[in-house]
């Protein structure tokens, strides 16, 4: 049980800490200090909602319509391409960079982006529903595994959320954030082609 337990944690752990999209929003709102906790929240539960369905057999379902995947894959594209276009004018308007600075986003506008960054990114069901559910099929306690690969989420989100303050010194600069949004956008255009190329 424990061997499941850790295999889902590590499995999990693995596939989550590849920067990409959800990631660099988390870094952001933590860096910003904007509404940290419940962006934390629901990534985390997304992530198990996510992994349990999968471990639960819908990843097979999923698998088998190529046409859905297709759609998520599409949409995931197009909101990744928009959001890097916003991180790339964030880049060359430094006014707007310092991170306690400038108008903040409300509640449900970051709520929405954050369940955007989670649903419409098709790596999210590519490794959570998917791949982490079929990994689960092979272990003799699945639903343990299942456990274990969520702990990965919660925890790896808690500390990119609450530890991303920590670099606030570091990022005080404008130059600092251009460089961010500039990496920010390059990895989601990155991703973004990648999901029309594949």
């Amino acid at each position: 049980m424990i061997a499941s337990l850790f295999a889902g944690f590590t499995t999990s752990m693995a596939l989550i800490v590849a920067i990409g999209s959800q990631n660099a929003f988390v870094l952001r709102q933590g860096l910003r200090r904007e509404h940290v906790l419940a962006v934390v929240l629901t990534c985390a539960l997304s992530d198990a909602l996510l992994i349990m369905v999968g471990v639960g057999g819908l990843g097979a379902a999923v698998a088998a319509a190529p046409g859905l995947l297709t759609a998520i894959r599409w949409g995931g594209a197009a909101f990744l391409l928009g959001y890097a276009v916003l991180a790339a004018r964030r880049a060359l308007r430094p006014g707007t960079l310092e991170a306690r600075n400038g108008p903040g986003s409300t509640l449900r506008a970051t709520m929405l982006a954050c369940l955007a960054f989670t649903f419409l990114n098709p790596h999210v069901y590519l490794d959570t529903v998917l791949l982490l559910g079929g990994l689960a099929s092979q272990q003799q306690f699945r639903w343990v595994f299942a456990v274990g690969a969520a702990l990965a989420s919660a925890v790896w989100f808690t500390g990119l959320g609450a530890g991303a303050h920590r670099l606030a010194p570091v990022l005080a600069r404008p130059l600092t954030w251009r460089l961010l949004d500039g990496v920010i956008a390059l990895t989601m255009t990155a991703i973004a082609v990648g999901l029309l190329l594949s």
